[in-house]
């Protein structure tokens, strides 16, 4: 039985990976877990392989604030990208066909609505581990 938690993280994957094929990129695995770390969405897209972390939470998207103090993106702490970069490190390891590709790490914020089907989502690009 999942959680409510694993339920929102798995409703934010789904819609993360939806947004991503809408934009042209090809899955090429999902929830690629080890006790070190986890990727939630690799894909392919113009050569690079994308490394994508998924970060849902839940808000009132009608007093929605693009300034809001708190983000999703702050989840992304020194030590999260740690594993992520090992976790990115043993998938290649582990899929030789991607061993020389080149690659990059992205984060998606998935902002679901507290009282509606409706999501926003935000696509932060290339970030530094």
């Amino acid at each position: 039985m999942k959680t409510e938690k694993r339920e929102i993280g798995d409703k934010g994957e789904d819609l993360s990976a939806m947004f991503l094929m809408k934009q042209g990129h090809k899955i090429v695995a999902r929830n690629c877990w080890k006790p070190w770390g986890e990727i939630d969405i690799v894909t392919k897209k113009d050569g690079y392989l994308h490394f994508v972390e998924v970060k849902t939470v839940i808000r009132d998207l009608s007093q929605f604030r693009e300034d809001e103090e708190y983000s999703p993106f702050d989840n992304i702490t020194f030590d999260k990208k740690k594993r992520i970069s090992r976790a990115i490190k043993t998938f290649l390891l582990e899929n030789r066909e991607f061993t020389n590709a080149d690659w990059q790490a992205d984060v998606i914020a998935v902002y679901l609505d507290k009282n509606s089907d409706k999501h926003k989502i935000d696509f932060l690009e290339d970030i530094d581990l």
